[in-house]
């Protein structure tokens, strides 16, 4: 991976505040925008790695739609205060079909967040969101700008 680091930082010290973050967080913003009309959207998430990240959207939803038109799209996980460490991505969204993905999705989000429990009763599309890069931001620790972390 290459990584936008002071040479002070290690990738090791990025990639475990990435890791911390998804793992302290059931839920993020999607930014998505399709037709010149950009949209966000809260929802809840697993992730299975560094830049691997599961969620399911209701099947009428704007959100879906926009995937659907233009599959790019960004993510903030955070918890809102920006005085905790935060996270911003972008990548591209792809709309699970085989019904084996659907149901490890629906089952990975069932046990990082059992509160979602009711919404998988609703008609869903499972999407594994795919991230090319993580901006880390912690400004306690002096993090801004933000860190970068790439995908390979």
């Amino acid at each position: 991976m290459n990584i936008a680091v002071d040479p002070a930082e290690t990738v090791e010290a990025v990639e475990e505040k990435v890791r911390s973050v998804l793992a302290g967080r059931t839920t993020l913003f999607l930014s998505t925008a399709a037709n010149d009309a950009p949209w966000a959207a809260g929802t809840f998430f697993a992730e299975s790695g560094l830049f691997t990240l599961a969620i399911v959207l209701e099947t009428r939803g704007t959100t879906l739609s926009n995937i659907r038109a233009n599959p790019r799209v960004a993510v903030v996980v955070s918890s809102g205060s920006p005085f905790e460490p935060f996270l911003q991505g972008d990548g591209t969204a792809v709309e699970l079909t085989d019904e084996r993905e659907v149901e490890a999705t629906k089952a990975a989000l069932l046990a990082k967040a059992p509160e979602i429990a009711p919404f998988l009763q609703v008609p869903l599309v499972a999407v594994s969101v795919r991230l090319r890069r993580w901006r880390v931001t912690d400004v306690p620790n002096g993090w801004l700008p933000g860190k970068e972390l790439l995908a390979r």
